[in-house]
């Protein structure tokens, strides 16, 4: 199967659920989660030589392409959606089920316990050709009679309707982020659970911390401008020296954003859990004999971290080397390689300062890497908060023995097409070749925890 057309490809969601579901069935993730665009290398790597101008033209265009008609979005069933989402995993048995927020170290963490994940967020990208980046106070009203279609259809979605003139530019040239949370398991998701749950086995809502403000538009109807990234909130919205010179930079028509105010904090549109769903996911584990356990992490980089120091520890006790340290950028990811290489993964959101100085932490804290891998995404654009070139090059110069880009051109980053073609032949290039493991129980993965007390301060469990 298939993830339907009208669910973004280009996303943290989607691209994470393909790619578990191929390591779950034994394979690898293919560029941008789809084994057709391999096609395409050869036409990104000469569009990586084109000037920088038609580099951020071609990724607009390519990006935005996912953009549906409004009258598609209104009139989508999500429990189809969901049905198509579980359709992907292989149909056996497992001990327990992981659903809710987007993670790449939650991915990692599945595939080593060896089980499916079920985002509680997706992105339906509504094509949108009137609305400037520069102009949230146009695009908060821009969709509403569409948004009141998919609610009124599905009246167990939250909908959040995302627009990020900083790091979304080229894309919301000609789409619109409608980032939609599920309140309720729903009928898909609930068949998934009992066909392929063990008997008593575990429910693990993955629920992330992260909020936002935002402004209510309607019923079960949000407005957030921003997005997790280079710059926190209150920065969209008080403007300043860095702002301006962003906007001048791309020849925009204004020097700061007007937005409407804020009068709320909400779970954060992609990243962040909506909790109304946990207590639909205790309600249905009663009523079917399964438990159902927490995973709770204040931020999207919480958890890489524990995963890496998991995955080193996993090392270690099958007597393997830990010495290689594989560091993943947004959905650049590959549970497959990542074992197959023998590779700890660390897992950052985005290219960005604050990730750059999450992983300094993790490496001052940890015992030091012979080798690093760094993969990089390319959103196409300077943005403000992003990390330079040379100081991610400083990250390198940390290896014991080398470090090495993954895929990416540091003399084209931020906007290299073809680093989404680069990395998964980066990784492929390790030479190490282990065969696959059996899975960590989620028992094993609990005491590892349990036996470094305080390491992990934003981290909680209640797995039983």
């Amino acid at each position: 199967m298939k993830l339907p057309r009208q669910v973004a490809g280009f996303d943290s969601a989607s691209a994470m659920v393909v790619a578990l579901s191929r390591f779950l069935h034994g394979r690898d993730t293919p560029p941008l989660g789809n084994p057709a665009l391999r096609a395409l290398r050869p036409a990104a790597a000469l569009a990586a030589h084109l000037p920088t101008g038609t580099r951020e033209w071609i990724y607009s265009v390519f990006s935005g392409v996912e953009g549906r008609p409004e009258s598609e979005i209104a009139a989508l069933d999500i429990d189809a959606v969901a049905a198509s989402i579980a359709g992907l995993y292989p149909q056996r048995r497992y001990p327990v089920v992981v659903i809710g927020s987007s993670n790449g170290a939650l991915t990692h963490l599945c595939a080593a316990l060896g089980v499916p994940w079920l985002p509680q967020t997706l992105l339906l990208p509504v094509r949108q050709r009137r609305v400037s980046p520069d102009d949230p106070m146009g695009a908060v009203h821009a969709f509403d009679r569409t948004a009141r279609g998919l609610l009124d259809r599905n009246p167990d979605l939250v909908l959040h309707h995302m627009h990020d003139p900083n790091q979304d530019r080229l894309t919301l040239r000609r789409m619109a982020y409608f980032r939609v949370k599920r309140t309720r398991l729903g009928p898909a998701y609930e068949k998934f659970l009992t066909d392929v749950l063990e008997p008593g086995g575990i429910i693990l809502t993955a629920e992330c911390g992260q909020l936002w403000p935002t402004t209510r538009v309607g019923e079960r109807h949000l407005f957030q401008f921003g997005a997790v990234g280079g710059i926190p909130p209150q920065e969209y919205r008080d403007g300043g020296q860095r702002i301006t010179d962003y906007l001048r930079r791309y020849g925009a028509a204004v020097t700061e954003w007007r937005a409407p105010p804020a009068d709320d904090e909400s779970p954060e549109a992609e990243w962040g859990f909506e909790p109304a769903l946990r207590d639909d996911v205790a309600a249905f584990a009663d009523r079917h004999g399964y438990r159902a356990s927490r995973l709770v992490f204040d931020e999207p980089e919480s958890l890489s971290p524990v995963v890496a120091d998991l995955y080193r520890w996993w090392y270690r006790q099958r007597g393997l080397p830990a010495n290689r340290l594989l560091i993943d950028s947004f959905i650049l990811l590959d549970p497959w390689w990542t074992l197959r290489a023998g590779a700890v993964p660390y897992w950052t959101a985005f290219p960005v300062h604050p990730s750059l100085t999450g992983l300094h932490r993790y490496l001052d804290s940890a015992d030091g890497y012979d080798h690093l891998h760094l993969g990089l995404f390319c959103h196409g654009v300077d943005s403000v908060g992003t990390a330079s070139a040379d100081q991610w090059r400083e990250v390198l110069r940390r290896a014991r023995v080398a470090g090495k880009f993954a895929g990416v051109s540091p003399s084209r980053y931020p906007n290299d097409p073809h680093a989404f073609f680069g990395y998964q032949r980066a990784l492929r290039a390790i030479p190490d070749r282990l065969p696959p493991p059996q899975p960590l129980s989620l028992a094993a993965f609990e005491a590892f925890l349990y036996d470094t007390p305080g390491r992990y301060p934003q981290v909680r469990t209640d797995v039983v």
